[in-house]
């Protein structure tokens, strides 16, 4: 059972401590180190209860995965051309990380609905579609705990704001021809997927984008359309890989604007008392220093704009 989360007290789960993550070193050499993924988990557990991930059930995964499709790769029956399109070999701590994931961010979307913030320190794996692997993605976590939340009635109009440097290809043909869901995604133009899914709003940005080209992007073309939406719940993927300096991006975010990017989305959300999820999504920096850097800023400007006493964390 989900332990309760005091009155104002935001958390944030994550599933960095499973055996999968500890067992071995990551499947690629872009991921984070062992080491500094601890200093980042310390970083974390300084501002906020850390909790581990409960497992995704395979049934929550059947909101929107082929369950033909799930049951091959629980098994391990992949194919070699899978295995290429997601990254990296399948083991099974593959599908302990992804059920992991999974399970942290359909937590988080309880905490949300309770009080109006959840946070994720990972998931974000935004290219899985219905039946396919790609991009370190097997099982799309934040389309998974959307379509809980709508089969359940807890939400009615649900926007997941992607702000990851990559397309979120597999969340956009999830949720093609959804009228309840509102997917963005603002992304490097050049970059993977080269060949993308059409999301509600894409805004593709070209190389070397800095903060100021950036954040006005947001202002003239996502807070409108936001707006328009009205949503009653939104997922937020605060991908890291934005910054200059990312082995798989190509834009050139600087830390403060990333900072301000994150300020942008949790005082809207907090303003308009919007519930909101966020995830960590990609970050591949090559100085780890300045990826711990930008996720924990994250993590500051969630907590800086949903304040105990500030009349932003929603009770019951």
């Amino acid at each position: 059972m989900t332990p309760p989360l005091p009155p104002g007290r935001p958390r944030a789960w994550t599933a960095f401590r499973r055996a999968a993550y500890a067992a071995a070193p990551p499947p690629r050499r872009q991921f984070l180190p062992r080491e500094f993924l601890n200093r980042l988990l310390a970083g974390a557990a300084e501002r906020l209860p850390l909790l581990d991930a409960p497992p995704l059930m395979w049934a929550d995964a059947e909101r929107v995965h082929d369950p033909a499709y799930l049951a091959r790769w629980r098994r391990g029956e992949v194919t070699r051309e899978e295995e290429r399109a997601l990254g990296f070999p399948w083991t099974p701590a593959v599908v302990e990380r992804g059920l992991g994931s999974g399970g942290a961010t359909l937590a988080a979307t309880r905490d949300a609905l309770a009080h109006g913030l959840g946070i994720n320190l990972g998931g974000g794996t935004h290219h899985a579609s219905r039946d396919r692997a790609e991009g370190f993605s097997f099982l799309n976590d934040v389309p998974i705990s959307a379509r809980w939340l709508l089969d359940g009635g807890h939400a009615r109009r649900v926007l997941i704001l992607d702000l990851d440097v990559h397309q979120g290809n597999g969340t956009a043909a999830l949720f093609a021809g959804e009228p309840r869901v509102l997917t963005v995604s603002v992304h490097g133009a050049n970059n993977y997927p080269f060949q993308k899914a059409t999301s509600d709003l894409d805004v593709a940005l070209p190389d070397g984008t800095g903060d100021a080209a950036y954040l006005a992007a947001l202002d003239r073309e996502v807070a409108p359309a936001v707006a328009a939406f009205r949503p009653d719940f939104a997922f937020y993927l605060a991908g890291a890989d934005v910054l200059e300096g990312d082995q798989l991006g190509k834009l050139a975010l600087t830390l403060q604007g990333v900072r301000e990017r994150d300020d942008r989305v949790f005082r809207w959300a907090a303003r308009t008392r919007t519930p909101l999820v966020t995830v960590m999504a990609g970050g591949y920096n090559r100085d780890p220093e300045r990826l711990i850097a930008a996720r924990l800023g994250t993590l500051d400007a969630a907590l800086a704009a949903f304040q105990p006493g500030g009349g932003a964390i929603m009770s019951g």
